[in-house]
């Protein structure tokens, strides 16, 4: 008999009056607000404007759900389309039922869509949020807690998960918590690529992909630990296939992007300036509030020209100044010439009148 386990709550969804309020979807809540929340502050941190993260999760968001809904259908299809089942719960994504990967592609095609709009490179924008998505993972899959399902293989181990559902043939007992093993690793996943981007100072979609590798790696056991039906090819299950051809890209992607454009991105916004005080906008981008000049320069690139024409104004004229200060006598020889003779003039008249009538009188 088992001396300790984690109890599953003995139901998923709370109702306030009529409005169901569900866990799995509070979960799923939660994780987008905390991807976002980190993603702007990195996405801040490289150089660009505040609310931009959150701007293009609006796209990037119901993209990915649905997405997950869709893999999670179609590798899961006999659960709403056998006999028996009713096609409309395909639908119900409150009940569970979200495939990573199907969310990950469809998300960022959401997000694609996005940076498109504002002149963002997609890769610079995975980067930032990287981290994030692993921790509104490591969230999310506390929604398979509430709805007591994706657990692993039976165990009497004290951090087993106890299972009192009968729904969908499930048999109460404790059995490995494989959320929450995900859950932990996602959060080493997001420590990791936090860590690797601050050392190695990765860019042009080098941090997103290391989150797609490490999160591969740590996939691949866990499902490999799963008892709840799924697909099998060649004795292995379809999400370990998926994890594992995934994780061959990421790193290959990995590989040839530090050959080809090592380094990381100078801007990653158009029109915002970058730490070291230079424009990140190029001839024909966006200027902050949207527009483009005609010549395909913005206006804070002819700002910047009258400054300078300004600034050599201001030079010109201190040029003038410092060289007349130099040569005092240069503007001014013919002025002292004639004070000279008229002081010679008056010396002469003074002796004059001294020597005929006395001292002169003061007027």
């Amino acid at each position: 008999m088992e001396l300790a386990f984690i109890p599953s709550p003995s139901r998923g969804v709370v109702h306030l009056g009529p409005i169901p309020l569900r866990g799995y979807a509070f979960c799923i809540i939660i994780g987008v607000f905390v991807a976002v929340w980190l993603g702007n502050r990195r996405w801040v941190a490289r150089g660009g404007r505040p609310g931009t993260v959150a701007d293009i999760a609006v796209w990037a968001v119901p993209f990915g759900l649905v997405g997950g809904r869709l893999y999670h259908v179609i590798t899961d299809y006999e659960l709403y389309f056998s006999e028996g089942r009713d096609w409309v719960d395909a639908f119900k994504v409150w009940e569970g039922g979200l495939g990573i990967w199907g969310a990950i592609a469809l998300g960022a095609l959401g997000a694609w869509i996005g940076c498109r709009r504002r002149g963002i490179p997609l890769p610079a924008y995975a980067d930032a949020i990287a981290p994030g998505i692993a921790l509104a993972q490591a969230i999310g899959r506390w929604g398979n807690w509430f709805n007591q399902e994706l657990y692993g293989r039976a165990t009497e181990l004290p951090w087993a998960v106890e299972i009192t559902s009968t729904a969908d043939g499930r048999e109460p007992g404790t059995y490995h918590p494989t959320f929450l093993y995900e859950s932990l690793w996602c959060v080493g996943v997001a420590l990791l690529v936090i860590w690797a981007d601050r050392r190695f100072r990765l860019g042009h979609g080098r941090a997103f992909a290391l989150y797609v590798a490490s999160y591969c790696a740590g996939r691949f056991w866990i499902e490999y630990m799963r008892v709840d039906d799924a697909h099998h090819i060649l004795g292995l299950r379809l999400n370990n296939w998926t994890a594992l051809l995934v994780f061959v890209l990421a790193v290959v992607y990995l590989v040839l992007s530090a050959k080809k454009r090592p380094g990381r991105e100078t801007a990653v916004e158009p029109g915002v300036s970058d730490g070291d005080g230079t424009n990140g906008g190029t001839a024909g981008t966006a200027d902050a509030d949207g527009t483009a000049d005609a010549d395909g320069t913005g206006d804070g690139d002819l700002a910047a020209d009258a400054e300078k024409a300004s600034d050599g104004e201001k030079a010109s004229g201190a040029e003038k100044a410092s060289d007349t200060e130099k040569s005092p006598g240069a503007g001014k020889a013919p002025d002292a010439e004639k004070a000279s003779d008229g002081e010679r003039a008056s010396d002469g008249v003074r002796a004059e009148v001294t020597d005929g009538a006395g001292p002169a009188e003061k007027r």
